[in-house]
């Protein structure tokens, strides 16, 4: 029997949203290069994730909370900054190879002209007590960003058993051990695969 117009245009509908995941925005190479050109300008050490956060998973919405997760876990393993690394991941799975290119340049650019120019008058006048009590002022407010972004994002690993005995392994063999990054690594990685590992569906034989 022939369904009628309206049924036919509702079982379409349902099909083709069971069937497309919803799309995200998807930025420009220069939406890339400006929007992380604007981090690198106002953000201070590490607080620089706070704002990459910020970014990409609520104003722009480019990334998922468990996707920014998974690049800033891979950006602390590579060699360099965890803030450019986590620029090169995000532009590359927003726009390949040179979305990566863009996004990391923005991000390096005014820190960079920064750095130079504050390097300069440093060297000048490096025995001020103001300067001193500035870049104190800058540090403090760059670690209060990044203990407010480890708090929000890490809320759920914090009410978890098992990530939050790796967080607590992991704190006490560097700061009380004070074993290094690759050896904790060698250490905490291989339980951490073994905690996540994907567990495996027998299929069950019927008689």
């Amino acid at each position: 029997m022939k369904q009628p117009p309206a049924t036919q245009a509702s079982a379409s509908n349902d099909t083709q949203t069971a069937g497309e995941a919803p799309s995200r925005p998807i930025p420009s190479l220069w939406e890339l290069f400006i929007e992380f050109f604007i981090i690198g300008a106002v953000s201070f050490g590490g607080g620089i994730i706070a704002y990459e956060k910020i970014l990409l998973t609520e104003k722009k919405h480019w990334l998922t909370d468990d996707e920014f997760m998974a690049s800033l876990a891979i950006s602390q393993t590579m060699p360099g900054l965890n803030s450019v690394n986590l620029a090169v991941l995000s532009g590359d799975r927003l726009r390949g190879v040179w979305g990566a290119v863009f996004a990391s340049i923005g991000l390096i650019l005014p820190g960079a002209a920064f750095v130079l120019v504050v390097g300069l008058a440093y060297l000048a006048g490096s025995d001020h007590k103001m300067a001193n009590l500035l870049l104190a002022g800058v540090g403090a407010g760059a670690t209060g960003l990044l203990a407010a972004i480890t708090a929000k994002i890490g809320v759920r690993q914090f009410t978890n058993i098992k990530p939050l005995m790796i967080l607590i392994a992991t704190f006490v063999l560097m700061s009380l051990v004070n074993l290094s990054l690759p050896y904790v690594l060698l250490i905490m990685a291989p339980i951490a695969i073994f905690l996540y590992r994907p567990k495996s569906q027998k299929s069950e034989v019927k008689p």
